[in-house]
Formats: structure tokens, sequence, C-alpha cells
């Protein structure tokens, strides 16, 4: 996460202006999740132990100190309506639009992460299927908007590349993010203890690397075919 920091920043200056905002915000996003990232390792770090007795067989047992995983929820808080609000940017779609879906799809991934905590605290499962259900609310208009809603838009990109680009980043958005709710219910299905807090926590940083990492890599290379297809436009003769 923070060499993606590094690399996207170091590209602002081969895009134009027209993306650097949104190149800006998929190097916050990635920043933010780095040094979440680390008070994840260090909390996970303290509340966990491993150890072999006589050579044998590694056994993970539990220190007494608790697994902090609001960090994780304070991070998707406010890096899940930034990754969206970035794709609606690198697209450059008229202002009006532009805002509104920022706005919507912005405030509807907030409450789909403010609506997954309650649930994610809960030992009753009847209790975390209740705010499970409720998160995904908010969670199917998102994944909605990005694969049907934003469709057209996309056919309207200025050229055939970056139109691709964007799809692909749409869909991996989609494909990262259906993860989550299955990873969620690692709890519910009768997993407790270490193990289904390590799988929990695999799964979710697999989908976070996909859903911020790579799909920053996608939006740079938007906003790099499309830089150079208004650049080579400038430089056609009248």
């Amino acid at each position: 996460m923070g060499s993606a920091t590094i690399f996207f920043w170091l590209q602002l200056p081969n895009v134009t202006k027209s993306y650097r905002t949104a190149l800006t915000i998929t190097g916050i996003v990635t920043l933010i999740a780095t040094y979440h990232y680390i008070r994840i390792f260090n909390s996970w770090s303290e509340a966990f132990t491993v150890a072999s007795k006589d050579g044998g067989d590694y056994h993970v047992k539990l220190t007494g100190a608790p697994f902090n995983d609001g960090y994780r929820y304070v991070d998707w808080l406010l890096t899940v309506p930034l990754l969206l609000i970035e794709l609606i940017l690198v697209m450059k779609l008229p202002q009006e639009e532009t805002v509104s879906l920022s706005w919507k799809l912005g405030l509807a991934s907030a409450l789909m992460v403010a609506l997954g905590y309650p649930g994610e605290i809960q030992e009753d499962l009847s209790v975390r299927w209740f705010w499970w259900c409720l998160s995904m609310i908010p969670f199917c208009y998102v994944v909605f908007t990005l694969a049907v809603g934003l469709a057209e838009s996309t056919s309207k990109q200025p050229s055939p590349a970056a139109a691709s680009l964007v799809s692909a980043a749409r869909y991996l958005t989609v494909l990262s993010w259906c993860t989550y709710p299955f990873v969620y219910m690692v709890k519910s299905v009768g997993l407790a203890g270490p193990a289904a807090t390590m799988y929990e926590q695999v799964g979710y940083s697999i989908a976070d690397v996909m859903a911020k990492a790579v799909f920053g890599v996608l939006i740079w290379a938007i906003a790099s075919e499309k830089s150079a297809v208004e650049e080579s436009g400038e430089l056609l003769p009248n």
C-alpha cells in the first residue's frame, strides 16, 4: 500500500491537470490504508502468540489483549467513499453528474460501513445477521450503480482503451466488494476463535489490496490514457 502511494504521487506530473485530483486521492487512499494496516498488525501481534512446543506443530494462542478490528472500519469509512469519488473524477463526467454521483455513492458507501461495524463486534449471530442485512441495502445500491448505472457514461470515454480501462475498474470494484459480505459471514457459519479471526483478516486484506492498490493502478492507467488522447488532440492541426 505504501509503495502504491509513492508510485501514484510520482506519476502526477505525467497526467494532465484534469486527472491529478483523482490520482492524488488514489494516493491518499493507499496512504490511509498503510497507516491502518500498521495499527492492525500491531494489534494482532499483541492479541495472539504463535508457539511450538518441543519442535512440534505451531499453535496460535490468545494473549488476553483484545484484537482491535475497529482500525479496519475506520480505514473503510475514510477510504471507501474516496475510492468511488476517484473513479467518478477520472471518468470526467459533466460537473453536475460528477457532484451528484460523488455525494450519492460517497454517502451510501459510508452508510454501508457504519451499518456493518455494529454486527462485526457482536457474538450473537442473530444480531450479526441483522446488521449484515442492513448494510447490504446501501451495498447493493453502490454495486448496481457501478455495474449498470455507469455503463452509458463508460461508452462515452474518449477512446476504446479508456472505455475498456474504466469498465475494468468498475468490475474490479464490484468483484472485490462482493468478497466482503462473504468474509463478514465467516463468524456466522460456525467458525470461532483465532481460526475465524485469521480467515476473516486474510480475506479482508486480499480484498483491500485488490480494491485499493490494484484499483489505483487502473485509475492511473485511465488518467494516463485519457491524458495522452487529449494531448494528441491538442497537437492535431485545425
